[in-house]
């Protein structure tokens, strides 16, 4: 792992990009949260009690997944941590940023998720991490409160604190480099305008204090200008914009998003794809969430859960594809809602009803009810962002990081292309990234017959 791997050299004709050199995962890598709640917390001591034997990183695909190398009849099956260059557990350190002043410890106390067991094995490790204030325009969050917050003339000013907490935190940690996720709240739904469409835009937008632009936002574009990848877990107009896309490119970042998968959506995106496969028809989906963390209270808010609604009701559409099968999916009902159910906590419940129907139009119907933990859920995807778009910048790789679309609600793309939201397609485009990045054939699943 120590060493530099060649990509590309021995990849298939579809290869797009001129092999290039994979940088070795050498040094501390400081993976920076904004919002110290749930998910962050939980990805922290997760990580912590993984690298000291106490518990397993169930969930993550880059510490227990495999990954098949050519043919089948080769018997390759490394995993994934092994075979590709990525940062160990061990070397990883986090910083955050949050409305309260509490270090991860209390937060993830408070946050109800982890059992005292689990946190008390960790407390010396959690304890030190204190997060630093936050950017927060309440506006665009308006059922969150908090005093621990950054003050300046303008958003200008404010990404600039940013980009300064970036470099302490760099020195401070000894880390030779860092990557960013979003785990913050999911902030009202904002539409792209005028200042996202170019990086000079922005800027200007940055300098009068522009509403279009939002707290996850300014976030984001530090990051950028700093050279650190960014993903973004929630529905947010955060990097979903070509200004950022456009700055990305430049300063040769990777970027991903949005909306982290984890229960109802990604039930979703393996029974939508189910029953296209099948061209079984679907009359109605109606899906209802039940929460009752800070993420259910945030939603409560009806300018927030549009942004959600908007995330989740995306898949179906994209999946079944309407307007090629008008006769199965035309008349799709779909309902989609979020209640904020206090006593639940972060143990979730997803509940949904399908009417589908068969062979001469007979009906038919699937219920599903996942009692899911929303932070448990979440936080391999955290770590495995985390570790890919460091991989993805050692590999030179800048802009939109599609391949990553199979951790996403809202997967992000080119400007000229539909997103895929069908697990399985994008679970594929996934392996065969990493596969074309350490030079290995790409798996077409084409059957044994169509060997020599």
């Amino acid at each position: 792992m120590g060493k530099e791997r060649s990509i590309g050299a021995k990849a298939s004709k579809a290869s797009v990009k001129k092999p290039q050199t994979i940088l070795a995962p050498r040094g501390k890598l400081a993976v920076l949260l904004p919002g110290l709640g749930a998910v962050a917390t939980t990805t922290m001591a997760g990580v912590f009690l993984a690298r000291r034997g106490i518990a397993a990183p169930i969930g993550s695909l880059t510490q227990l997944a495999t990954i098949r190398l050519g043919k089948r009849t080769e018997g390759r099956a490394p995993r994934i941590k092994d075979f590709l260059p990525l940062a160990g557990l061990d070397q990883l350190t986090f910083a955050a940023w949050d409305l309260f002043p509490e270090d991860a410890h209390a937060s993830a106390r408070n946050a109800g998720v982890l059992d005292a067991p689990h946190l008390d094995a960790v407390r010396d490790e959690l304890e030190q991490i204190r997060p630093r204030k936050a950017v927060f325009y309440p506006e665009y969050v308006r059922r969150l409160q908090g005093g621990h917050v950054k003050t300046g003339a303008d958003k200008a000013e404010m990404v600039e604190q940013i980009r300064a907490d970036i470099r302490d935190i760099l020195r401070e940690r000894e880390a030779a480099r860092a990557v960013a996720v979003w785990c913050g709240s999911t902030e009202i739904f904002v539409s792209p305008s005028e200042v996202h469409q170019s990086v000079a835009a922005f800027e200007a937008g940055l300098q009068r204090s522009d509403p279009g632009i939002t707290s996850s936002q300014i976030y984001a574009w530090a990051f950028i200008k700093e050279g650190v990848p960014f993903a973004n877990g929630a529905p947010n107009l955060t990097v979903d914009f070509p200004a950022a896309e456009e700055l990305a490119r430049r300063h040769a970042v990777p970027i991903a998003g949005k909306d982290f998968k984890t229960g109802q959506t990604l039930m979703k995106t393996v029974i939508a794809p189910a029953l296209k496969a099948r061209m079984l028809g679907i009359s109605g989906w109606f899906s209802t969430n039940i929460l009752g963390n800070r993420d259910g209270e945030v939603l409560d808010d009806p300018g927030s859960f549009r942004a959600k609604e908007v995330s989740k009701l995306g898949a179906l559409e994209r999946i079944l594809s309407p307007l090629a099968h008008p006769e199965l999916y035309g008349k799709l009902f779909h309902k989609v809602r979020i209640e904020y159910y206090p006593p639940r906590g972060d143990a979730k419940e997803g509940w949904d009803n399908i009417d589908i129907f068969g062979w001469l139009g007979y009906p038919m119907q699937i219920k599903i009810d996942f009692l899911c933990r929303d932070s448990i859920l979440a936080a391999p995807i955290v770590l495995d962002l985390a570790l890919l778009l460091d991989l993805a910048a050692r590999a030179g790789l800048r802009g939109t990081q599609e391949w990553l679309s199979f951790y996403f609600k809202s997967p992000m793309t080119a400007e000229s292309v539909y997103p895929e939201h069908d697990l399985f397609i994008q679970s594929m485009k996934l392996k065969n990234t990493m596969r074309w990045l350490m030079g290995e054939e790409l798996i077409t699943h084409l059957g044994h017959e169509y060997y020599d």
